[in-house]
């Protein structure tokens, strides 16, 4: 894990277009935890943020890769690489991962670990930045200074979030992308822009700065498949037709 790009990102989310995004996301991941039952949920990273406010599992755990930080914005957070989570296979119920992806140089190796915590028919639900959005696009402009906290080279896109997905087991039941005001770095144009939101979902939904998405760990059935015995069919005995036959003497 990069931890400069942690420590960036959390400071990042305090400033006016951080503060928006967190808020859309929040609503979002409010919306896909809320019903998710069970006994153990996981938040991994960004503990001063708290994604699992709205989920009713008992045991709750919040992770932070930076043990001076995460003493500060949560006493109790586990501090944790989320590359090698520290928890026994299938033992949870819910992980989320708010911006930890792209803030790896391995996200793929997180997800193998999600997979391997989680319960058959766990959830995973993750947020990221959408490098195809009109943030994006700023970023990749020569000479303009960055906006956004996590360079576009490591955000990972929606498309190859779900071909990995796939490829580890996880079916995406719901997902969503937003905030589709332009980048601006005042709480003033961002509220100004707010019309945005509304016809951007609509017309251009793809192009939001933000996702998040939720998938659910499937596992196959066993069937157990033995050799197809063949009952043998019943031998019916017909009985002897009598007839009678006249003779003429």
């Amino acid at each position: 894990m990069d931890q400069s790009i942690i420590v960036e990102l959390a400071e990042w989310l305090k400033s006016p277009a951080g503060l928006y995004v967190q808020a859309w996301e929040q609503r979002q991941v409010d919306g896909m935890v809320a019903n998710v039952f069970g006994y153990h949920a996981v938040q991994v990273g960004l503990p001063e943020w708290d994604t699992l406010q709205s989920n009713r599992v008992p045991y709750k755990t919040y992770t932070h890769v930076l043990q001076d930080a995460a003493l500060a914005a949560r006493p109790m957070a586990l501090v944790a690489d989320p590359e090698n989570l520290p928890f026994e296979t299938q033992s949870l119920d819910l992980l989320v991962l708010p911006h930890v992806l792209e803030c790896s140089s391995n996200p793929h190796q997180i997800l193998r670990e999600a997979e391997r915590v989680l319960m058959p028919e766990g959830r995973v639900v993750i947020s990221g930045f959408n490098p195809w959005s009109l943030w994006g696009a700023r970023e990749r402009v020569p000479g303009l200074e960055p906006l956004m906290p996590v360079a576009t080279h490591l955000q990972v896109s929606l498309p190859r979030l779900k071909d990995w997905f796939k490829l580890l087991a996880f079916e995406v039941d719901r997902g969503r992308f937003g905030c589709y005001a332009p980048p601006c770095q005042t709480d003033k144009w961002l509220r100004r822009w707010s019309f945005m939101e509304a016809a951007g979902d609509r017309w251009w939904p793809v192009c939001g700065a933000a996702y998040v998405v939720s998938a659910v760990k499937r596992v196959a059935a066993v069937r157990l498949v033995g050799p197809a015995w063949k009952q043998k069919k019943k031998r019916v005995r017909r009985g002897a037709v009598v007839t009678s036959r006249h003779s003429d003497c």
